[in-house]
């Protein structure tokens, strides 16, 4: 929407139906549909200056030192050289407008980068070689394999059985595993033929560019039928072509307009709160200024009447000047003199300050992930100290918390469970990198990525044990994977999703290997034999199923259904001969699901040949019916799965990157709410919460939210809110505005008790509506964990801006895809992880790193540290540059209101450049209350970072008021000091000069040691800062009041011999050394009652260092958390619904895999081996779990006798 303009807008907004006809661009132009091309720049070679300035100046203080250039080329008013301003205003503007360029330059080479790819582009009945940004609505364009999908394309034809392509969305929704779309049946017979394709003018009706990646709808028009399009036959720009030699699409939707550049966030300027503070500030400080002016104008005018008139005999009136005019021009003079309140040096050192902090990040080699080789990186230098103030984090899940690599970790088979390791002695040990793994070297056809630590099992299955090879022989049979075989002997699964891949190889590496499949058959390698099963039916899964069957006949003619899914869904439909081996697979899958694994029951049933046959023929009736399919179907599934026999479970471990859930409650300790928004099912989602520690079962309540209807879901929202409070009142919102737009702002509120939300993508679109958003937030609001499931990229970026909206907090969003790029432009600062779903994060994010873990010492060191020297570093600055700025006020008052100034014009001119500039940047780069080791330890020093506690409106004035005193004591101390003074010899030493020298000279030993109390951390940089600052004043102040300088240029030189007739005078020692004790006693006073009296929490940590003697105490020993859990199923929501329909009709097959010689070694018995821990029987509590259950019915297995295909 905000690619090209307004025009464009205008266009888009008026469309409500795409209309387009295949090798017709000049028909599809009168449309004037956007081109292929995309644009994500700010700026072009004309725009750049006018925009970039305009931006610039947006900042109030960058319009005010305009303002002040203005009034300094006025000669009658001007006490101060023109340049004094425009040199440092023009050198911020350039160092910004140069950074800004760059970054810009970067946006226009990757824009230029991708536009420039080549696709293949049939036009004038030829492929031609054409730009992506060439590309029209209506095209038809070539793709081969791996390729990029260029646009968003209607699927006409490709180079596998029955128009499938695979494809892999990870940079649109962020998994790894493959989809499937299928062509029409009438455009697939195009196929390849280049005069069938010119030929084709179908014509095309759909819905306009939305953000909708789940649906589509359309038709398509051609030779005289109509034919319907869904989103099944939609290729989607951001998509991979995979395992599709090539395939011909219909270019529907270009550049901007397609789905995934419509759920990309516009980019925005991001301010910090303190700049957004600052400008707040700035404004007050405009409204002192000229109160001050206008106080100082005044008097100007009143001395002009009563004492000005005396002067006039020598001293006549240029222009018979009245005493208003004189007062006017003294108001304008006074802006000048007391501009230095706001010094523009204060943007240069932020800048200064933020760029170093950047480096810090950039060098952190605790930060660097040398797998990947990924240093952390401050992608932009603006908002470090934002880091420090983080309410909320907004994560994805799928390769953010997660690797997104599944892997089978345990399984119980026949009441015993496998899959942990004992020693000799019986007792469990943990598994690491080190412990040694199964030898699967029996098996030539073996995964050799597959790891398994529990020898016993692979015993079991040497030794011929009926349970387990049917156990395998099911996650054999029951899937939908597909294996192709790339290389002679090299089997490759392409699974619709990652745990269904786990369970297959699992069964391959223990001798059950899947190899090929036709629509009616599945092939496996049973223990090195070949057997060939006809597949009769697949029972899809679907999400109130939560569970798969398949109904086969094996090689000597036995009908079995074997079946596979959610525990408790399971468990309701066995027979109860099982109920025994159920109690005790249940207390393996508690065990399990503590884990945070996930888990699944298997179940198996013979079938009479009579009942199928009969059951079949309803089947294919329900599934041609008009009316209710489904739920005739759902009636037929229900009629055949019941009276199972229970097999086993299986646990997969979703395995979570190193050190989430050690980062996750870090987080939580520093009082940070951290959301989960995935696009990944409810239950995957669920199970990863408790794996990284997010929900926990000690949580007094876990609320789902699925209703399929606005009225549910507030219900639903009501009833939560009611349990987490029953007296909660109905108003809650603050009684203040918020400062930026005027928007109500939700409070946060207490309840008692830890609270979880999970909620639905499709919920999530009601909660979202306008109606129920502030429902919903202050919901989510009281709990302590909240996971949205199945949400769109854009739905991300909507709750973040929903939490923007009505909570006056900072906000945090991580993600590794590019379906989180809209949630990270949307979030006040965006992190991108360097995963396997390619660079987009990265490249949108304002910092970027490898793994999840880091984002605990970006928050908890970095960003505190940042916000921490930040505050310190304007407290201070606003201190010296007041109290600097306020001697002048009183002066005024001895001088006439001349607009004379207290100081030294080079003083003046160098004491924010030279004599207090590095003191404070030493101070604000290398500043710290407590090491990194003690910022873990103590994640609450976060909180007042949260709470802005240390540099607010309050701390501002406070920072005035104690300038206001400095500044009384700077004038009136030495004042009085010099007031009827006489030297040694007895001269007078109460000169201008010399006041003006012991004035500049106190001041600058104040703000000295008022920096040296705000320093926490003292180096040898910050003292050589300090203390060469001040040598420095001394070395040049003698050189400028030196003979020399003043015999070379009087008028610039004046103050000839100053500082050496001054110094040598003890008073002016003695006075200096007063008015800095003056000055600083009262900061050290209330500052040590504060520290007894109210102390914080960094005072705390602080005095329990130099207890320690700055030794950090040894960190905790973590102890693996095991939990006692509800059962939690995975599997079932990692599935697809529809895919069984694929398989069955044959439209989901590849090429058959070439077959094989079977290479097994023979599965004789082993001896001299003894199975130990669980297989051996042997319980830590003296019971012996894995004895064979007693009473225990005995299954009705049917054998299968492995005997080799002869069609194989």
């Amino acid at each position: 929407m905000s690619f090209f303009g307004l025009d464009r807008v205008r266009k888009k907004e008026s469309e409500l139906e795409r209309r387009l006809r295949a090798n017709d661009r000049e028909y599809n132009l009168s449309f004037k549909y956007a081109t292929n091309a995309i644009k994500t720049s700010k700026y072009n070679l004309f725009t750049f200056l006018p925009l970039n300035l305009f931006e610039q100046f947006q900042r109030i203080a960058n319009a005010y030192f305009l303002f002040l250039l203005v009034l300094q080329v006025i000669p009658q008013i001007s006490s101060l050289s023109w340049f004094t301003t425009v040199v440092p205003l023009v050198l911020v503007l350039s160092i910004t407008a140069a950074k800004d360029a760059t970054d810009d330059i970067n946006r226009h080479r990757s824009d230029n980068q991708v536009n420039n790819r080549k696709a293949q582009v049939l036009i004038d009945r030829k492929l031609r070689s054409e730009k992506w940004m060439d590309i029209q609505v209506g095209d038809i364009i070539k793709l081969e394999n791996n390729q990029f999908v260029t646009a968003d394309l209607l699927l006409l034809s490709s180079s596998e059985p029955l128009n499938l392509v695979y494809i892999e969305t990870a940079e649109l929704d962020g998994e790894t595993n493959l989809k499937v779309r299928q062509a029409l049946p009438v455009t697939g017979d195009l196929g390849d033929d280049i005069e069938k394709l010119a030929d084709f003018n179908g014509e095309v009706r759909c819905e306009p560019p939305n953000n909708r990646l789940d649906l589509f709808t359309g038709t398509l028009s051609y030779a005289g039928q109509k034919y319907s399009l869904d989103n099944e036959k939609i290729l989607l720009r951001g998509c991979t072509l995979r395992n599709t030699e090539w395939c011909f699409g219909l270019v529907l939707f270009g550049g901007p307009e397609t789905k995934l550049m419509q759920n990309c966030g516009k980019s925005t300027f991001k301010r910090t709160s303190i700049d957004r503070l600052m400008n707040v500030l700035v404004l007050c400080i405009f409204g002192f200024l000229v109160v001050m002016c206008s106080i100082l104008a005044m008097g100007n005018w009143f001395w002009e009447v009563n004492k000005g008139s005396h002067f006039t005999v020598f001293l006549p009136r240029q222009d018979s000047n009245n005493a208003v005019f004189s007062a006017f021009l003294t108001f304008w003079s006074y802006v000048i003199i007391l501009n230095t309140v706001v010094p523009i040096s204060l943007y240069v050192s932020v800048e200064i300050i933020r760029l170093g902090n950047s480096f810090y990040i950039d060098w952190d080699r605790k930060m660097y992930y040398a797998r990947s080789d990924t240093p952390a990186e401050a992608r932009t230098t603006t908002l470090n100290e934002e880091l420090g103030q983080i309410k909320y984090v907004f994560s994805d899940k799928t390769g953010t918390l997660t690797q997104n690599i599944m892997t089978f970790n345990k399984c119980s088979i026949n009441g015993k469970s496998y899959g942990d390791v004992y020693d000799y002695t019986g007792q469990r040990l943990e598994v690491t990198e080190h412990t040694e793994t199964v030898d699967f070297s029996f098996n030539p056809l073996a995964d050799p990525r597959f790891i398994f630590h529990d020898h016993s099992l692979v015993e079991e299955v040497k030794l011929g044990t009926p349970e387990v090879h049917a156990f395998f022989r099911l996650l054999a049979l029951c899937h939908t994977v597909m294996a192709e075989e790339k290389k002679e002997g090299e089997l490759f699964y392409l699974a619709q999703s990652p745990d269904e891949g786990a369970l297959v190889t699992a069964a391959r590496n223990f001798g059950f290997v899947f190899s090929s499949r036709t629509p009616d058959s599945v092939s496996i390698v049973e223990m090195g034999q070949q057997c060939s099963y006809e597949l009769l039916a697949i029972l899809d899964f679907n999400n109130v199923r939560k569970r798969m069957s398949v109904i086969v006949r094996s090689p000597e003619g036995k009908l079995s259904l074997y079946c596979k899914g959610a525990d408790t869904i399971i468990y309701e439909r066995l027979h109860p001969s099982c109920s025994k081996l159920m109690d005790v697979t249940t207390e393996h899958l508690n065990e399990f699901a503590g884990e945070g694994l996930r888990t699944l029951a298997l179940a198996y049933k013979d079938l009479d040949e009579e009942y199928f046959n009969q059951w079949k023929q309803r089947h294919h009736e329900a599934s041609t019916a008009l009316d209710e399919r489904e739920s005739k179907l759902d009636q037929l599934y229900e009629e055949i799965e019941k009276d199972l026999l229970l097999l086993g479970a299986t646990a997969i471990e979703d395995k979570l990157q190193d050190g989430v859930p050690q980062t996750i409650e870090q987080l939580s300790k520093a009082d940070i709410k951290i959301w989960v928004l995935t696009g990944d099912k409810q239950e995957t989602a669920e199970n990863i919460g408790y794996s990284c520690n997010l929900l926990r079962e000690e949580m007094t309540e876990i609320f789902i939210v699925s209703g399929n209807s606005p009225e549910d879901v507030r219900e639903e929202l009501r009833n939560a809110r009611t349990s987490m409070k029953p007296d909660g009142a109905d108003s809650v919102f603050l009684s203040e505005r918020s400062l930026v737009k005027g928007m109500r702002v939700i409070k946060d509120e207490v309840v008692n008790g830890e609270y979880g939300l999970v909620i639905s993508g499709h919920s999530l679109a009601y909660a979202l509506e306008r109606g129920m958003e502030e429902e919903f937030l202050r919901t989510a609001c009281m709990c302590k964990a909240v996971i949205c499931c199945r949400v769109t990229p854009l739905q991300k970026a909507q709750v973040v801006e929903l939490v923007k909206k009505y909570k006056q907090v900072v906000t945090l969003a991580i993600g590794d895809g590019a379906n989180d790029v809209s949630m990270i432009k949307a979030a006040h600062i965006g992190v991108g992880i360097s995963g396997q779903e390619g660079m987009q994060a990265v490249l949108s994010s304002d910092y970027s790193f490898g793994q999840f873990r880091f984002l605990q010492r970006l928050l908890l060191v970095h960003g505190r540290w940042s916000y921490l020297r930040m505050c310190k570093f304007l407290r201070y600055f606003f201190y010296k540059n007041f109290t600097f700025t306020f001697v002048h006020f009183w002066y005024a008052f001895f001088c006439g209101f001349s607009a004379q100034t207290v100081y030294d014009e080079w003083f003046i001119t160098l004491y924010n450049l030279v004599y207090t500039a590095l003191p404070v940047l030493g101070m604000s780069l290398f500043d710290q209350d407590v090491n990194d080791v003690w910022s873990f330890q103590h994640p609450q020093l976060y909180v007042p970072g949260q709470l802005n506690l240390y540099f607010s409106k309050r701390s501002f004035f406070k920072c005035a008021l104690h300038s206001c005193y400095s500044s009384l004591v700077l004038f009136f101390v030495p004042y009085a000091a010099m007031q009827d003074t006489v030297r040694d010899d007895g001269k007078d030493v109460a000169d201008y000069q010399s006041f003006a020298f012991l004035t500049q000279t106190s001041l600058l030993f104040a703000v000295s040691i008022q920096l040296g109390l705000e320093m926490s951390y003292w180096t040898a940089v910050n003292t050589f800062f300090v203390l060469g600052s001040l040598a420095m004043y001394f070395a040049v102040t003698f050189t400028m009041y030196s003979n020399g300088m003043f015999l070379m240029l009087p008028s610039a030189f004046p103050f000839i011999g100053t500082g050496r007739n001054s110094l040598s005078q003890p008073n002016v020692w003695l006075t200096i050394l007063l008015t800095s004790t003056l000055c600083v006693l009262p900061v050290v006073t209330y500052r040590f009652l504060l520290i007894q009296l109210y102390p914080t929490i960094n005072d705390k940590v602080m005095f329990k260092v130099r207890q320690a003697k700055a030794t950090p105490p040894p960190p905790p020993r973590r102890v693996r958390m095991r939990r006692t859990s509800s059962r939690r199923s995975g599997y079932a929501f990692s599935h697809a619904h529809g895919y069984g329909d694929l398989v069955t009709s044959g439209r989901f097959l590849r090429r058959t895999a070439a077959s094989r010689p079977s290479g097994f070694a023979h599965a004789a018995r082993t001896t001299g081996f003894s199975p130990m821990g669980r297989s051996a029987g042997y319980s830590p509590t003296g019971r012996a779990q894995n004895a064979k259950v007693s009473n225990v019915e005995g299954t009705s297995l049917q054998m299968y006798r492995t005997i080799r295909d002869p069609a194989l």
